[in-house]
């Protein structure tokens, strides 16, 4: 069986549902809080590649990138989504999942749960 990392942010119940979920299915998570210890540059290139979604959609679009006064156009690159990623984490999109070979945002939890426990 595969060994998961979960990206988690406890306040997003979206992220609850989806590590309630893995811890159900007796799969080894690792779970890290990324607001707590932030990924590496390293980290977030290592996801970017092996993600299957548009790498824009790792970032959050919220009143915080608003805020920041970002262009959601400037952020299609996989190396522009990383340095922005990794200057501001609060910006990524949650949860993540990855395994050695794949890496997907849990959204809808449902969705992905399906496909990465199947």
């Amino acid at each position: 069986m595969a060994t998961y990392t979960l990206f988690h942010n406890p306040k997003c119940s979206t992220s609850r549902k989806v590590d309630e979920a893995l811890v159900a299915a007796g799969v080894d998570v690792e779970t890290v809080l990324y607001l707590k210890t932030p990924p590496t540059k390293a980290d977030l290139e290592r996801i970017i590649g092996k993600l299957d979604d548009p790498v824009g959609d790792l970032v959050r679009k919220d009143n915080r990138f608003k805020e920041l006064g970002l262009n959601a156009d400037d952020y299609t690159s996989k190396s522009a989504v990383a340095s922005l990623l990794f200057d501001h984490p609060e910006l990524l999109q949650r949860p993540i999942i990855e395994t050695s070979t794949r890496a997907a945002i849990g959204r809808p939890p449902e969705d992905v749960l399906a496909s990465f426990l199947s």
